[in-house]
């Protein structure tokens, strides 16, 4: 049994403290609003839960402090916009041994961070866990079966809230991807404004899907530009909260939309819901990130002009459908057709009876030189075909935050130059490794020995890892290094030192 607190008493909150409670946890909701906890402690019904009864085990508190006293979980389900608020509260009395648990939906429009952050900024000693996925207070609370995501960088601590949140009914899988769950949790909300803006204009079922696939296709986009697993946004706290937040009679964010598409004014429409509308309060952070880091964001944004710029909504429809048409596939065509016709090449030579032995490596391979020529051959020697996954620009930039001297086009160039590599692809995630073990086929991955033992996790994959001795007298950071020494001996160097790719790596 643990001894918890819900910090909010909406659906969310109220219909979570429920389940813990019937689960045999001792549980105690706190409210911000001192009306609210009486009205709660009294009808022990809550309005928007009309069918549920609280059970008479669950105890209500309007003083902070004394919720949270000697409390093992401490569950945060405030509406976004007062979760620094609390988080700063609770701060005073925090005790390093409490498990946060966050079920909190958004961004912090200011400072963009998520929830989780938000709360880890004003309790720095604490790490948060973050609750999300397809899950409707109104199914929950009537025990239907559902599944959530536990997510937290520290699994150990994902895995603590799986265990304290599962229960017959409520299946909880574990994420170390926190940042991109929440992203998920906070853009999906806009994304079901959208389809319900769509059904309130008429719209069908076809343009319903249109505006799911390509909604989460957006979200995927901004999220992997932020640094966040791809494989996240396929999952339940992705796809699966998509799904059901822009499809179900009970999303709000659905509701809210519909309303603006039949004529409602956007405030109109929220006021008519009676509940927080968090797809609205995520919008300004959404456009402002999208913008950090140049995402085309097309149907946020005609949302956007909905809600915060007085746009017409059937404009806006109009605008969004008539603008150009591009292609699906996210590499390009070229690269693609490439990739297939060097792929058939090698099922043909396996066809005849030889088996192809395919090798892989990763790099920046930013100024070549004979280090980066000897590991490539004898990363060849291992097999019969060598792929070389060179970091793209985006990627050294937004999340190595290196820069380099050639684009990613030339360093392409020059490594397909070479006559021991057989293809070159881009990296653009750090995920991206165990999709490519499978979709290239490869029997064996190589790194530099600095990197020994950082990717036996691949092994698992049906890999085999292999670590080569790097050569020993050059590196790119040496080679600019010596360069940067040189100039500034001879008064010619006007670049600070912070300046240079520095990376030991590459």
């Amino acid at each position: 049994m643990h001894n918890i607190v819900v910090l909010g008493a909406g659906t969310w909150g109220i219909a979570l403290a429920r389940l813990l409670s019937v689960s045999g946890n001792k549980v105690t909701v706190w409210s911000a609003i001192p009306e609210e906890i009486a009205l709660l402690d009294k009808e022990r019904v809550h309005k928007n839960l009309p069918f549920m009864v609280i059970p008479d085990e669950i105890s209500f508190q309007k003083d902070l402090r004394s919720a949270c006293l000697d409390k093992d979980v401490i569950l945060l389900a405030v509406p976004s916009v007062f979760v620094r608020e609390t988080a700063k509260m609770l701060s005073e009395f925090y005790q390093d041994s409490q498990l946060i648990i966050n079920v909190s939906k958004g961004i912090e429009t200011d400072s963009l961070l998520t929830m989780s952050e938000v709360i880890e900024s004003e309790i720095p000693q604490t790490q948060v866990v973050a609750l999300s996925g397809p899950t409707h207070a109104e199914e929950v609370a009537r025990d239907m079966p559902t599944t959530i995501v536990a997510a937290c960088s520290d699994l150990a601590l994902a895995e603590k809230t799986q265990k304290v949140m599962s229960n017959p009914v409520l299946r909880v899988f574990t994420n170390t991807d926190i940042k991109g769950v929440e992203l998920c949790a906070a853009l999906k909300n806009i994304i079901a404004l959208a389809t319900g803006i769509s059904a309130g204009l008429g719209y069908g079922d076809n343009i319903k899907a249109a505006i799911i696939t390509r909604g989460l296709a957006e979200i995927k986009k901004l999220g992997e530009a932020v640094g966040c697993l791809s494989e996240t946004f396929s999952g339940l706290a992705g796809m699966g909260d998509l799904i059901v937040t822009a499809t179900s009679k009970h999303s709000r964010n659905n509701r809210c939309g519909y309303l603006i598409g039949q004529g409602y004014a956007p405030q109109d429409a929220v006021n008519q819901i009676g509940m927080v509308v968090e797809g609205i309060n995520a919008l300004p952070a959404a456009i402002a990130l999208a913008n950090k880091y140049h995402v085309e964001l097309p149907i946020i944004r005609a949302v956007d002009s909905v809600i915060n710029h007085g746009v017409d909504v059937k404009q806006a429809a109009s605008d969004l459908l008539g603008k150009e048409v591009t292609i699906e596939l996210q590499k390009p065509v070229v690269d693609i057709s490439f990739e297939m016709a060097v792929m058939k090449s090698a099922a043909r030579y396996e066809d005849g009876g030889q088996s192809m032995k395919r090798v892989i490596t990763y790099g920046t391979f930013d100024l070549l030189h004979y280090g980066h020529i000897n590991l490539l051959r004898r990363a060849k020697a291992l097999g019969d075909y060598l792929i070389v996954v060179i970091s793209s620009d985006e990627f050294n930039w937004n999340e190595k935050h290196k820069k380099c001297y050639f684009s990613y086009e030339q360093r392409k160039a020059l490594v397909e130059a070479v006559r021991y590599v057989d293809l070159v692809i881009p990296e653009e995630s750090w995920d991206q490794k165990r999709r490519d073990m499978h979709e290239y086929h490869i029997d064996t991955f190589v790194m530099g020995d600095d990197w020994k033992g950082k990717f036996d996790f691949l092994k698992e994959e049906g890999v085999e890892v292999v670590y080569l001795p790097r050569t020993p007298e050059i590196s790119t950071s040496k080679m600019k290094k010596d360069l940067y020494d040189a100039n500034a001996v001879d008064g010619e160097s006007k670049t600070s030192h912070d300046d240079i790719n520095t990376d030991p790596t590459k």
